[in-house]
């Protein structure tokens, strides 16, 4: 029986944050090896990155065509591939990982357009293949705890949906034009490698996911306005969403609210009460039924449901985080994928984690979102 799977990865070298918070998250659980990558097309920055991490120096590779190829024909050749490079390669690196047969683990965005997702997800389908999106916030505890509870009915019946992403860090752009001493938004300001939304994209379809992940809801569709300020990629957008059960919300996704450093809070309203989730203060979830005081749940509590439980890391009060989401997406993956590899049936929360289709979903909002705002805030449909 396999109990430990080595992967790869393909960006995320010693300079991005990202990749480090992937290799930490994976090594949670000791489930799984770095085996092999290409960090950065750039050879020597490449190099230094492999021989810190300790890989073998024939796996670490030029370019990620010749890793997937290499790796796909070596006896103990990877399992999955883990992509962190920037948006504008994930299609070309998925496609190609899974077409020499590796599962693919995958930071969002998919894809620029839909139909190189559903091309994806139509290429993992035919070789019978495993395909995560990265929409790491549903791997929270609290989170989990939210589903679980909307799933039990604890709210009743969904009708109404609140929820904003705000951040300040761009404030700066406003009106800067390509002028801005923010390097990090160098690249978000470019669509050939951010894709066609900076903010929709970057942070807004956290929003879309995460309130899907939790109320088992889609965006039907939307109305969306979204404002640039004199950059050719969006800054801030307020969005009117239609759900598939009739009910509506608003999203609120920016990069230059000043006050607000990551704040992504997601309020769901029932027919029985309410359920309120904020990023920044994660290990706990408010709720309130109708009638009642609002409680209070702390992660970790005897109180708290047999998912939530199965998903808590430490002794409640001590503050699970980013490094636990992400890590609790590679708990669920990892077991996925040895659980196919042993032979071995999936039971309910085997595949708990975010998916090809999720990351579609995605596409389409941001899409959604492009065509409302073109059009002068007009309602469109999501598909």
């Amino acid at each position: 029986m396999i109990k430990r799977l080595n992967y790869g990865m393909v960006g995320g070298d010693l300079n991005a944050f990202i990749g480090g918070v992937h290799r930490v998250a994976a090594s949670f659980d000791g489930r799984t090896q770095l085996a092999a990558g290409c960090f950065n097309p750039n050879a020597e920055p490449n190099k230094e990155c492999g021989e810190f991490l300790g890989l073998d120096s024939d796996r670490v590779y030029k370019d990620y065509v010749e890793m997937a190829a290499k790796e796909s024909a070596r006896e103990d050749g990877i399992n999955f591939v883990t992509i962190a490079a920037p948006n504008n390669m994930h299609y070309l690196v998925a496609k190609t990982f899974l077409l020499h047969g590796i599962n693919v683990l995958c930071e969002k965005p998919l894809s620029f357009e839909v139909s190189e997702g559903e091309e994806l997800k139509k290429i993992a389908n035919e070789k019978g293949l495993l395909f995560a999106v990265n929409y790491a916030y549903s791997g929270n505890n609290m989170v989990k705890e939210a589903r679980e509870l909307v799933e039990q009915g604890v709210i009743g019946d969904i009708i109404n949906v609140n929820a904003e992403y705000l951040q300040e860090w761009l404030i700066d752009d406003i009106g800067a034009g390509d002028n801005t001493m923010n390097k990090l938004s160098v690249w978000r300001k470019d669509p050939k490698l951010s894709g066609s939304s900076n903010c929709v994209g970057d942070i807004g379809t956290h929003i879309e996911h995460t309130v899907s992940y939790i109320t088992g809801l889609k965006v039907k569709r939307l109305a969306a306005k979204m404002d640039y300020f004199g950059q050719p990629l969006d800054l801030n957008a307020n969005i009117l969403v239609e759900f598939d059960n009739g009910s509506h919300g608003v999203f609120s996704s920016s990069q230059v609210c000043v006050g607000h450093m990551n704040g992504l809070v997601v309020r769901i309203f029932g027919t029985k009460g309410s359920i309120e989730w904020v990023q920044e203060n994660p290990n706990i979830l408010s709720v309130t039924l109708k009638g009642k005081p609002t409680q209070i749940y702390n992660r970790g509590m005897s109180y708290v449901s047999k998912r939530s439980a199965q998903m808590s890391r430490i002794p409640s009060g001590h503050p699970e985080g980013l490094y636990e989401a992400f890590a609790n997406i590679y708990k669920v993956w990892v077991n996925a994928n040895l659980k196919k590899l042993n032979g071995d049936e999936f039971s309910k929360y085997d595949d708990d984690f975010p998916s090809i289709d999720d990351g579609i979903a995605g596409v389409k909002f941001v899409h959604a979102c492009l065509a409302s705002n073109k059009n002068g805030g007009n309602w469109v449909d999501v598909d």
